[in-house]
């Protein structure tokens, strides 16, 4: 049977391994090694590189594949100064999904080899934080309790480091300690994804000696603290999906909770988290930086709203509108809001919708819109709404109010996906606008998606690409995370500035 260690992120197991291409050019601004050998500090150094599917690359992690390519692609876009995070190189992941075979004797931890359902294990993997290792060294030493049943189980860790490992997940959230302690302290949440219908199946004597095990030899009692809480999820189904609808908290600490862009951030085992914490914070703080103080926000595919909440808070934001289709993330949202500062001064809400029905109804009152999409990239009708954003705002200049079109609304999916799951109420009345946004903020993490998308827009003329920034993820991977920043309009290319400028030399 198998376990299954998990990660909310983009999972690197499912990336085919491919011979490295070792490119050798520059990149404006930034300043790398060409040749990998001449950078053994940037190197993977992974014992398990050849036998495992996670990673694709052993030499300059620092400087994906892709990096080329995509400086290349921004610069034809008329970005010349993109940018580019390296993040931590090694023990980066704090969030891990992983499978377990083998017997009770020699039970394998880690993922499948390429094309197959054989498991490659991997103790020492230099991408996990060391506590993720920590912590399947220690589900190991239970094997005494890991029979031929529950080989038939999954087996779901997260890091996370208070840095807490969850799922396996760390947790950076203890904020009085410096980051480099921070990392050293994280504990790990487990939740172990069961083959039963619930806890009073007949096997749930085997799942709680494994949790009492596991609680007994990390937790607060045992010479190393490393476990900070123990979970459950009941899967009976066959299909490749992994999680049940039903969860148990077991033992330990109830909340999870992170700290990342300024805030503290809760996140249930069912919430998706990033897997490399500290660059996910490095770009929300980039982000900041692009969103003006006082604006008006909406967050689409905002899961627990934590990327629209940072806003909130950075950036004083006038109101903040989350959109997301989990209704799994709306416990953690609720959560998250009771830590906001008391001063804060904006107008929050999370609605459960999806943001292909009527994605138009979303933008409007929006200064700013920020997306961050699965993988596959923007959904077709949202995609359609933003290019099309000019001719839609002229018409609503052109029609009756936006209070009484809510009011002649009768739609009923439209009425409850307006209706706020959650609000919180600004203590300053704002007036209420109907304008769509002048800047579109889109994150992606599928860099073939983002590249189609990115040209629709381009191509529609109603936004121009305004700067780029890359960052490195998921180092030894084809990966790469970009946050582009669009602004409403064609832009004034780079070229006709110049020209201008000669034009106003001559008349001088």
């Amino acid at each position: 049977m198998a376990l299954s260690l998990f990660a909310f992120a983009a999972q690197p197991s499912q990336l085919i391994k491919s011979r490295e291409t070792k490119t050798q050019s520059s990149l404006t601004p930034l300043s790398v090694s060409a040749n990998p050998n001449s950078s053994p500090a940037c190197a993977l150094q992974c014992q398990h590189f050849d036998s495992c599917s996670g990673c694709t690359h052993q030499w300059n992690l620092h400087r994906p594949v892709v990096l080329d390519e995509v400086t290349e692609f921004f610069r034809d876009s008329g970005v010349s100064d993109f940018t580019f995070d390296t993040c931590r190189l090694w023990g980066w992941r704090c969030r891990a999904k992983l499978a377990v075979r083998g017997s009770s004797d020699k039970p394998l931890v880690g993922l499948y080899e390429e094309g197959t359902h054989n498991v490659v294990d991997i103790p020492s993997c230099r991408a996990h934080h060391p506590n993720i290792n920590a912590a399947v060294e220690l589900l190991k030493q239970g094997r005494f309790s890991l029979e031929a049943y529950c080989f038939q189980a999954f087996l779901f860790l997260l890091l996370a480091v208070s840095f807490i490992l969850e799922l396996m997940a760390v947790t950076l959230h203890n904020t009085s300690l410096p980051w480099s302690e921070r990392y050293r302290s994280g504990r790990v949440q487990i939740t172990l994804v069961w083959n039963s219908r619930s806890e009073n199946s007949p096997s749930s004597d085997k799942l709680n000696a494994l949790a009492q095990f596991l609680w007994r030899s990390g937790g607060p009692s045992s010479y190393v603290h490393l476990v900070h809480s123990v979970w459950a999820n009941f899967q009976t189904s066959s299909s490749n999906i992994i999680f049940g609808n039903r969860w148990r908290h077991l033992l330990g600490e109830r909340d999870f909770w992170e700290h990342v862009g300024g805030i503290d951030v809760a996140l249930a085992p069912s919430s998706f988290g990033q897997a490399n914490t500290r660059a996910f914070d490095s770009l929300l703080r980039k982000l900041h930086t692009y969103v003006p103080y006082g604006t008006s926000v909406t967050d689409l595919y905002a899961g627990a709203g934590v990327i629209g909440l940072s806003l909130a808070v950075a950036r004083k934001c006038r109101s903040v509108k989350c959109v997301e289709i989990n209704k799994e993330a709306k416990a953690s949202f609720e959560k998250t809001i009771s830590r906001l500062p008391e001063s804060i001064d904006s107008s929050i809400s999370w609605h459960q919708a999806d943001t292909s029905n009527e994605p138009l109804s979303w933008l409007e009152g929006s200064d700013v819109v920020v997306v961050d999409p699965p993988r596959k990239g923007l959904d077709p009708p949202l995609l359609d709404a933003l290019q099309t954003i000019a001719s839609s705002e002229r018409k609503a200049q052109l029609s009756e109010s936006s209070s009484l079109k809510e009011k002649n609304e009768k739609r009923p999916w439209i009425l409850r996906a307006r209706e706020a799951a959650v609000q919180i109420e600004s203590k300053t009345t704002w007036e209420k606008s109907s304008s769509l946004p002048q800047t579109l903020i889109y994150i992606s993490c599928g860099w073939e998606s983002f590249k189609e998308d990115c040209n629709s827009l381009l191509s529609s003329k109603a936004w121009h690409l305004e700067k780029a920034h890359g960052f490195n993820f998921f180092p030894g991977t084809q990966s790469i995370e970009i946050l582009a920043v669009f602004k409403r309009g064609q832009g004034t290319s780079k070229k006709k500035k110049k020209t201008s400028k000669k034009k106003s030399k001559q008349q001088s």
